[in-house]
């Protein structure tokens, strides 16, 4: 006799990133020069300063609980952040501090989901969304983010998929896998229009908020009070202070719910490692530079690797507008999105993931991240011509 799991296990889903990187990986273990374009990360080290808080802390003796929110110096100095960047006023106590941004997005789910629920969700959008709505029983509903709309939403389109059963929308800006980011006046629309669904909680993802570029001013929905009663904000540390294996994120709860979380926190990890909270308060209190360097540094990698992609042979490529991705449309080279992923890193030694890893929106796209050094990006893109001329004149 076998053990026998869960039926819901089932319809738990995985991020295909981290299988195209064990791939690349072990490719070039063989020896190959292998370039990666697919894994979701800055390419830059944590800042000495945070590196060192962490370590002081450690030294300081912080080695036991905290409270299962977050210590409260973290949780202040989160809301003068919010204050500082967004112009609002949040308090401490609606702040829970998580292991990493997907907690937040899976208490979430996990709270509203349920069969015969409706949860929308972006697509092409991070494939963790799809996945744990599945694994709550709830229907994923897709909300189709189209390279005609530079992969914003359309908030009238979007608003009239709300039905009775609708329990929760999730809105990712700026976006992964897009680099799409919603403009004011779409986000305007689909507020005003969320009067009419009072019954319908708001999940934000914003972990790429602090990179947007061309001048834009990311969009908060923090900034809508007559939706904060039922607004869930996620955010983090991973992306802004190349912290993702530090694993600290954040969720802005509304006062309603928030015990529901940190309940939650108790009964899934307690609390946070305790050192990298403490680094945590010193990325947002102190010098914010090595940020400013880096968001630099992937606006002039942007550059290039949206005007190499575009010279490619059927290959077309969007300018985005936030995050460290580009989203290019691949169907002019007659390939799946799937068989491009594949031939780019067995024939060219390019880690890139296939757009159907983040929906069915996805087919005929492809993510490339930008976070590598423009040499590489250059030299990724002088492999993919190689392949693509090959392909046509074969």
């Amino acid at each position: 006799m076998t053990i026998q799991l869960s039926e819901k296990m089932g319809r738990l889903g995985t991020e295909s990133a981290f299988d195209v990187l064990a791939k690349a990986e072990a490719l070039a273990a063989t020896g190959r020069s292998v370039i990666n374009l697919g894994i979701g990360q800055p390419d830059f080290k944590t800042p000495p300063n945070v590196v060192e808080a962490a370590v002081k802390a450690l030294r300081d003796g912080h080695h036991g609980y905290t409270p299962s929110p977050g210590i409260l110096p973290l949780r202040e100095a989160i809301a003068g952040d919010i204050a500082e960047h967004r112009g609002v006023e949040v308090s401490p106590d609606n702040i829970v501090v998580v292991p990493g941004g997907k907690v937040t997005m899976f208490f979430a789910i996990l709270m509203f989901g349920e069969p015969g629920v409706e949860i929308m969700y972006p697509n092409p959008g991070f494939p963790i969304y799809e996945s744990v709505i599945n694994f709550s029983g709830a229907k994923a509903v897709p909300i189709p983010l189209l390279e005609k709309n530079d992969f914003s939403f359309d908030a009238e389109a979007t608003l009239a998929s709300i039905t009775p059963q609708t329990r929760l929308i999730i809105i990712n800006s700026p976006a992964n896998p897009t680099g799409g980011a919603v403009p004011k006046a779409e986000m305007d629309k689909h507020v005003a229009g969320l009067a009419q669904h009072p019954h319908v909680a708001i999940l934000s993802d914003e972990i790429y908020d602090r990179m947007t570029y061309d001048g834009r001013e990311h969009v908060s929905m923090l900034n809508y009070p007559e939706i904060r009663d039922r607004l869930i904000l996620l955010n983090g540390w991973s992306k802004t202070y190349a912290m993702t294996g530090w694993r600290l994120g954040y969720g802005v709860w509304p006062s309603s719910i928030v015990g529901d979380a940190i309940r939650l926190c108790i009964n899934c990890h307690s609390c946070v490692n305790a050192a990298t909270q403490w680094a945590g308060i010193e990325a947002i209190k102190g010098p914010q530079d090595d940020v400013t360097t880096m968001v630099e540094a992937f606006d002039r990698r942007r550059s290039v690797i949206v005007d190499g992609l575009n010279a490619l042979p059927g290959v077309t490529c969007r300018t985005p507008g936030g995050a460290f991705y580009t989203f290019p449309n691949i169907t002019g080279t007659g390939m799946t999105s799937h068989e491009f992923q594949d031939r780019a890193l067995e024939e060219c030694g390019i880690a890139t993931i296939a757009g159907t890893s983040f929906g069915s929106y996805g087919e005929g796209y492809v993510r490339f991240s930008y976070a590598n050094s423009v040499e590489n990006i250059q030299t990724a893109l002088q492999r993919l011509e190689e392949m693509l001329k090959a392909k046509v004149t074969a």
